[in-house]
């Protein structure tokens, strides 16, 4: 089955880990410029200018040009579907958490049953010494 486009979607837009650190970048200190992104991300001019025209196609990010340079935007709202669809999953997680929690109740409550050989003094109250 051939791969879709990166700019065929989102989802395919941010597959690629360099395009998901410029989202985060741009999520965390708000507007770059691409002078910025390339110092912070240490990748040359062309190849971020590459990454961020396939965010740009899919709307992800916003150009706005200031004097000479190219300052970039991030459209958040862009990302709604990704996070819808990880949304699905947040009840599964949920539930696993849930089971994992039920577990560890359910050791504790039989913990204090069995008797440890550390446990100072049952075997004497069991004999009937005191």
């Amino acid at each position: 089955m051939p791969r879709a486009p990166t700019t065929a979607d989102v989802f395919n837009a941010i597959a690629e880990p360099r395009r998901r650190q410029i989202v985060e970048l741009l999520a965390r200190r708000g507007p770059l410029a691409v002078g910025t992104l390339v110092e912070t991300l240490g990748l040359p001019q062309p190849a971020v200018s590459k990454h961020l025209g396939v965010l740009r196609k899919v709307g992800v990010v916003a150009v706005i040009k200031q004097g000479k340079q190219r300052v970039y935007n991030l459209e958040a709202a862009k990302l709604k579907p990704v996070h819808d669809w990880v949304k699905t999953f947040e009840q599964l997680w949920g539930q696993q958490l849930d089971r994992i929690k039920e577990r560890a109740e359910q050791r504790a409550r039989e913990q204090p049953h069995r008797q440890h050989p550390s446990s100072p003094g049952k075997d004497n109250h069991e004999n009937g010494h005191q």
